[in-house]
């Protein structure tokens, strides 16, 4: 009788998550911003018909990199989620605090005991109504959940994404502003700036009622630019 080979469990938490690295690297990044009257996202995304960022509920928005099927699924389980809360109790208590611990609790048992893990990072994002503070949170492929201020870089080279950020972020920033500092960080070892059509800018209006987000179009963006 052959005995199976043994793999120690750091070994097999440790190929997983490279595998996921590796998947989500391929793609491109994506960033979050927060500017004077709410967030802000902007990702590179050739594609006219398949959208990294979207909405989820009357003031909460969703972004995600790596495989597209796999954050669209988080997506739409997400939208889900929020409408039946929703309407069994009030618009109010739809949250993006307790959306995204559902989605790092998805995440990390699909990492954990699943043999391939999600080839994926997304964001929750809430605009704060009145005097409350935006809310963004990170959520990792393996079910990790860091919250984030000021702004947010998901996939890719994000360690000099952060550092472009860093450099170029001030407060209370325009729309306008922030969608320039978003898009040239996203390429911040090239001075090549990324085509109008290639950039994909989503943004939550904290001004705004009940519905806040909303989609910029390319005769915005070129406006901008």
């Amino acid at each position: 009788m052959t005995m199976p080979f043994y793999v120690s469990p750091e070994q097999v938490m440790k190929d997983r998550a490279d595998y996921a690295r590796k998947g989500i690297a391929r793609g491109r990044s994506l960033v979050a911003i927060e500017y004077n009257d709410g967030i802000v996202m902007v990702a590179e995304n050739p594609s006219k018909t398949l959208n990294k960022i979207s909405e989820i509920y009357d003031r909460i928005a969703f972004a995600g990199v790596g495989k597209f099927n796999e954050f669209q699924m988080l997506r739409n389980a997400g939208v889900r989620l929020a409408d039946q809360k929703g309407y069994a109790y009030s618009r109010e208590d739809v949250v993006a605090n307790e959306l995204a611990n559902t989605y790092a609790q998805s995440l990390g048992q699909v990492f954990t005991h699943e043999m391939k893990p999600f080839e994926v990072e997304i964001l929750v994002a809430q605009v704060g109504v009145g005097d409350a503070p935006n809310e963004i949170f990170h959520v990792l492929y393996d079910g990790s959940v860091m919250d984030e201020s000021k702004f947010c870089v998901l996939g890719g080279n994000a360690e000099e994404i952060q550092t472009a950020l860093e450099t170029g972020y001030t407060e209370g920033m325009s729309l306008a502003d922030a969608v320039k500092l978003g898009a040239s960080s996203l390429r911040p070892d090239t001075e090549e700036e990324i085509e109008v059509e290639h950039l994909e800018v989503g943004y939550l209006v904290k001004s705004a009622t009940r519905r806040c987000f909303r989609r910029m179009t390319k005769d915005e963006l070129e406006e901008i630019f």
